[in-house]
């Protein structure tokens, strides 16, 4: 992967990059008053290659600058049918409300469909309003079975041309 949106550079994560990534996730999740928990529910960011790259799913960063400002990612789950699960989609604060999240949200979208996946999942919780309001406004369904302690909803979105739609 490599595209832009404005002056921002999405790009594959390079192992050079797990630190700042993991730091970069760190940080947005105490803006909000959410523990990391690189043992739990993060521990995936320092395992890239096993935890999305070995199970054909992508992780991406998000570069200003050269500078990153955020990242994305996706792998495969069990839950659903042909599902995938959006991953660490996070940005620091200076860069949202620039349509980035929409971009970054439909270029994962068209991905993901383009592998055949039929389902996308995502967890997040109810203090993270700009990532319920992004999710929301983009056809994802409130669902039940939310499995990450930090986060208290769990939404689907059943890809056009699926037979579920």
């Amino acid at each position: 992967m490599k595209t832009y949106y404005r002056d921002f550079l999405i790009r594959n994560w390079q192992p050079a990059d797990r630190q700042a990534a993991a730091d970069l996730i760190a940080s947005v999740l105490a803006e909000y008053n959410l523990c990391c928990e690189p043992e739990g529910a993060d521990q995936d960011v320092f395992y890239v290659e096993d935890s999305y790259w070995a199970v054909g799913g992508e992780f991406w960063v998000i570069e200003q600058e050269a500078r990153m400002v955020g990242t994305a990612g996706y792998y495969p789950v069990l839950r659903g049918r042909n599902a995938v699960e959006i991953r660490k989609m996070y940005l620091l604060p200076e860069v949202r409300g620039q349509g980035l999240g929409r971009f970054l949200l439909q270029t994962l979208e068209e991905r993901i469909a383009s592998k055949g996946f039929e389902q996308i999942w995502v967890e997040t919780a109810s203090v993270l309003q700009e990532a319920v309001q992004l999710y929301e406004r983009n056809g994802y369904q409130l669902s039940t079975g939310v499995e990450t302690t930090r986060c208290d909803r769990i939404y689907l979105k059943v890809l056009s041309g699926s037979k579920d739609e």
